[in-house]
């Protein structure tokens, strides 16, 4: 997807530069663009920390101000799907040698993928994460808009990460099963996201609500190991 430039940058981590400090200011530019004129009707529905967090929760903001929330979680859709379609974009975003040209020529990029994007609000949102040297955070604030979207909708998001990716009959049972549990309270409505780490090695580890069940066979070897010390 992106030009043999861009890979170019990326492939120069083979010789990093020396990290650039972290800035104090990193998001007051874009956190003060989208600073609430009506109060709390603006205000993110669940507190988020962390630099992706923060970014995520001054789009949240911008974008309630123009009533612009699906408009602005249909563009970070799109790019969800880029990062999952292209492997190399987080490895090209983190690059430490990025030079201004590369970051404007990958922002460019990424705007192709927004589509309706009111107002601009997720360019300006690229555009400040390229100034603050701080790209290498937008696959985390995507997830994290993503997260205060499902709040803001009534949500309750269930993960389950596997090993492989999972079918759509087995990814549904699990919906079925959990969305008459307790964790789903009524009028909720349960969000299936799943995600595929191979370090697991197989098995499943389920996230819903503060509650993580780990079945994982990387847990078992773990718990294994363990008991394996401790006895001897």
């Amino acid at each position: 997807m992106f030009s043999s430039r861009a890979l170019t940058s990326a492939a120069r981590i083979a010789a990093p530069r020396p990290q650039i400090a972290a800035r104090v200011v990193a998001t007051r530019a874009y956190a003060a663009a989208a600073a609430p004129s009506t109060g709390a009707a603006n205000k993110p529905p669940v507190a988020l920390f962390g630099i992706d967090g923060t970014y995520a929760s001054a789009l949240y903001t911008a974008a309630a101000k123009t009533n612009a929330l699906d408009s602005a979680a249909k563009s970070l859709d799109s790019l969800a799907a880029v990062f999952k379609k292209d492997a190399k974009l987080a490895t090209i975003l983190t690059a430490p040698t990025l030079s201004v040209s590369d970051k404007q020529q990958i922002v460019a990029e990424l705007q192709k993928h927004l589509g309706n994007d009111k107002d601009g609000i997720v360019k300006n949102l690229l555009d400040t994460l390229a100034q603050n040297n701080r790209l290498g955070a937008l696959e985390g604030v995507v997830d994290k808009f993503g997260q205060l979207m499902s709040a803001y909708r009534g949500e309750v998001e269930l993960t389950v990460t596997s090993a492989a990716p999972l079918d759509n009959r087995t990814l549904s049972r699990l919906e079925s099963a959990v969305s008459k549990s307790s964790y789903v309270s009524s009028g909720q409505k349960l969000k299936v996201v799943p995600k595929v780490n191979p370090d697991i090695r197989g098995g499943l580890i389920v996230e819903i609500g503060d509650r993580t069940i780990d079945l994982s066979v990387s847990a078992k070897m773990a718990r294994m190991n363990k008991l394996l010390k401790d006895t001897l």
